[in-house]
């Protein structure tokens, strides 16, 4: 029987702008307060703000452990109970580059990580650039951000089409955040999963919407995840509702059955 590991999800959006550190700050966090160890890797590479939002600091990168200075464990700094993070360094933009050994360390690392999290989530750049497109075809499940404007709509559709066409059976969950109103984020939400249906034939979860509020920017100037600073906020009960639905649909499909992600990464490389 095949050893129970964590489960890699890559949070992504079609452009910048639409909150995508925030929530994965968040919803890292509360998944978190439900139990279960998860490390969030910040993977927006020469943009990388999650140690900022959290008001944490390493001087140490997962480049550092790739380099060979110390172990896996050494560049994970934790955040609050059952959380913590690595940040991703700049390094990891030239992936396609790397030399065997920094490849051998890599799939060394991350095996070690899946075993000892029940969740790895990579905060990824915006856009479907070639920085980091590894690790999103590797991952078990894609969440997309997009907000209630045509514009953001397109990105994100436009991100899935070109994630799809690589790897068809990727699954998806969509979010519309920073919506004015139910009904905003509903229509962004069900016009994508009617174009991924008509013109991909792909289906995707829905996880719904976050509505706009204020006291979202003030955690940002506080450093600390919203879900924490304001609980009763409207955006924090939103998230916290969406997180519980999350895990229990993952309890559902027996999320701890092996995932493939460093099996996926594996193959990348060697086809390099």
């Amino acid at each position: 029987m095949n050893e129970p590991t964590g489960k890699a999800i890559a949070v992504v959006s079609g452009k910048g702008g639409v909150g995508k550190s925030n929530f994965s700050i968040n919803f890292a966090s509360e998944i978190a307060a439900k139990g279960n160890k998860v490390l969030l890797m910040d993977m927006d590479i020469g943009m990388g703000n999650i140690h900022i939002l959290l008001g944490k600091s390493s001087a140490s990168t997962i480049i550092h452990y790739l380099e060979g200075k110390g172990s896996i464990q050494d560049v994970v700094v934790q955040v609050e109970d059952n959380l913590s993070y690595i940040s991703g360094g700049s390094g990891l933009s030239k992936m396609v580059e790397w030399k065997d050994l920094e490849i051998e360390r890599l799939m060394k690392g991350f095996t070690e990580l899946q075993k000892s999290y029940d969740y790895l989530i990579f905060d990824m750049g915006a856009g479907a650039s070639e920085n980091g497109l590894e690790l999103i075809m590797a991952a078990d499940e894609v969440i997309v951000i997009t907000t209630g404007e045509p514009t953001s709509i397109m990105d994100a559709y436009s991100m899935m089409k070109f994630i799809h066409m690589k790897d068809p059976d990727k699954a998806f969950a969509l979010l519309c955040n920073r919506v004015m109103n139910p009904e905003e984020g509903k229509t962004a939400l069900k016009r994508l999963e009617a174009a991924m249906n008509k013109f991909l034939n792909k289906s995707v979860r829905l996880l719904g919407s976050i509505p706009e509020d204020p006291s979202v920017r003030r955690s940002v100037n506080n450093q600390t995840p919203f879900t924490k600073l304001y609980p009763e906020s409207p955006a924090s009960k939103t998230l916290k509702n969406m997180t519980a639905a999350y895990i229990a649909e993952q309890d559902r499909e027996i999320h701890h059955s092996k995932s493939r992600f460093t099996d996926r990464l594996s193959a990348f490389f060697r086809k390099k």
